[in-house]
Parts: C-alpha cells; structure tokens; sequence
C-alpha cells in the first residue's frame, strides 16, 4: 500500500471522472442491525402481549480522501492511465518528438520525477524580506548604508509623480514591496524588482509544480486555489517544502504542448470591405501569444515541454525501513 502526502488534490474533477465510470460515489456507509423479541402471554383468542427490542447502529465514513485513489485504481484497470515516468526521463523521447505522437492532448498520465514548487508571489515576498534585513542591518549599523533619496526637483521631476499619486493612480505590483538599497555583493534593489517582472510574465503568479525530469525541460502544473488540501497561504508552503527539487508524482491530463512554430504570425485580419474579421483576429493574436510563449516572456508551455492540467499532485511517504536501508547504501 502507498502512502501519499498529498499536496493538491482537484475534488471537482476527481468527483466528475469517478461519475463518469462508477455511475456515482460513495459518500458514506451505513449499518443496521435490528433483533427482535416477541413473546406471547394467554391465550391467542384472548389476548397477547408483545415485548420487542432492537437496536440500530449507523456509521458515517467520509471518503473525501479517498476519493483520488479510487479514481487512479479505477482508471487504471480501465487502461485510461498512463505511467509515463520512464519515458520524460529519457532526452531521446523528447528530442524525437514521440511523445507529443504518443500522448495527445487530453491524455490522462502519471509523471513520478524531479521538481519543484515556484510562486512569484513568494519571491517577491521572499526578496522583500531581504531587502528590509539589509536596511534593517544599515539602520543598526552592522553595515554601510545609504538610505534612498526621494527628495529633490531632480528626482521628482524623473518621476513625475510622487509614490502616494502612484498607488493612487495605479495597482501596485508584486515588486512594488522590495525597497531600494545599494549593491551589495551584485544585487540591489532595482534589480530584485527586475526579477520579480519577469517572474510575472514567465510564471503567473499562483503556485507552479515544475517537473524537470530532463535539465532544460519543462513540464508545467498550475495548481487552482481554493482545492482541497492547498490550503495555506504561499509562505506557509515553501516554509514547509522548500524550493528544492525533491520527487513528486503528478496525476492529470496532458493540457498543451509547446508551439513548433518559428515564423512570426500575420496580422492580416481584415475582410475585403475593411471590415474586422473576426475569426482571423483571433487566430493572429492567439499565434502571438503563442510566439511569446516560445520565446519564454508568458506563462504558456515551451516546446518540447508541456502543461499538465493536475487531478492530484503528491509525494510517497517513505517506510522507516526503506529509509534505513537507503542510509546504509
């Protein structure tokens, strides 16, 4: 039996699929047992007395856990599920194309590998923090520190707004929170906002499961919020498990892959009247997005990679004995 920590579990999807091939589910269990005495005093035709006695037990059990390994039992005796764990850790399968061939989009997969959790959101969290223990080192005096100038025409007149008519005027970003301070060892604080705007755009921010079976490919899981078990705030998570690439097992269907194409995508999208046309509009700006993707600037696939759309995702609880042993190998 295979213990499973699971960190994201998708129940709406789980429920919908077991639907599907069970007809329902089971949402709890009841028993019953009933005894009866009866006994019978005097004569029947004058009269009886009836005595009984019963009693009636009922257990209600939440499968809610165990809805997901229902599903992967059922849809693996349906050959529905795919292990294909050995396969994303071969460079030859991803170099041929075989499995983009093999595995359709839709395909529902196993992929047990390398990965890693990622969140903007945390990083800009985690780099602000930073910055504040630099400034914070300055102020005690631990270190050199030159506190940033927001005063002066100068200054006022570069940004042409004070920061109060900024966050009036505009929402304020993820980088927003990394105050400024000066280089210290390569990094400051404009260029910690630098990183935080392009994590934005490269991964969206809301918590990524990035597999990489391969060095330099990806496999993508966007895990919605408001599932079960992802319940904690993005802090609380990496406080947990960490950035560091461990194994994880992710349960899904197989939702894009990277775009193949190379060519820059037209723009032609009107009619002959000058008219918008709007079924070609829509194909050249979802061919732009696509572009974008390839080069890496958007939170789209990156060929040969592909996202994976998560039912679950989870890591095996080791046994104390498999542990010893792995030690003393």
């Amino acid at each position: 039996m295979i213990l499973r920590e699971f960190l994201y579990v998708d129940t709406d999807k789980v429920r919908a699929m077991l639907a599907q091939l069970d007809g329902g589910i089971a949402e709890e269990s009841r028993e019953t047992e009933r005894t009866e005495k009866r006994t019978t005093l005097g004569p029947r035709v004058a009269g009886q007395y009836f005595q009984g006695s019963g009693s009636e037990t009922y257990t209600n059990k939440s499968l809610g856990d165990a809805l997901f390994p229902m599903l992967e039992d059922v849809l693996e005796s349906e050959s529905l599920l795919r292990d294909i764990s050995e396969e994303v850790s071969n460079p030859q399968q991803w170099g041929s194309g075989e499995l983009k061939r093999g595995l359709p989009p839709g395909s529902l997969v196993r992929i047990t590998t390398m990965g890693s959790l990622f969140d903007t959101r945390y990083a800009a969290s985690a780099f602000s923090a930073f910055g504040s223990v630099v400034m914070g080192l300055g102020d005690l005096g631990h270190m050199p520190m030159v506190k940033p100038a927001m005063q002066g025409k100068s200054k006022q007149g570069q940004q042409g707004r004070s920061s109060k008519q900024k966050m009036v005027d505009e929402p304020v970003g993820l980088e927003d929170s990394i105050p400024d301070f000066p280089d210290i060892g390569g990094t400051d604080g404009k260029t910690l906002r630098a990183f935080v705007r392009v994590s934005k755009g490269v991964f969206a921010p809301g918590l990524h499961v990035n597999l990489t079976p391969v060095e330099g490919f990806l496999i993508n899981s966007r895990l919605q919020e408001g599932r079960q078990y992802l319940d904690s705030e993005s802090d609380i998570l990496f406080a947990r498990y960490g950035t560091e690439r461990q194994e994880w097992t992710v349960v899904g269907s197989i939702g894009s892959y990277g775009t193949e194409e190379t060519s820059l995508p037209s723009m032609e999208f009107h009619n002959a009247d000058g008219s918008v046309n709007r079924a070609k509009f829509a194909d050249a700006m979802n061919a732009q997005m696509r572009n974008l993707g390839r080069l890496g600037f958007i939170d789209l696939p990156q060929q040969p990679g592909f996202s994976l759309i998560p039912y679950a995702v989870y890591r095996s609880i080791p046994r104390s004995g498999a542990v010893a042993v792995a030690r003393r190998d």
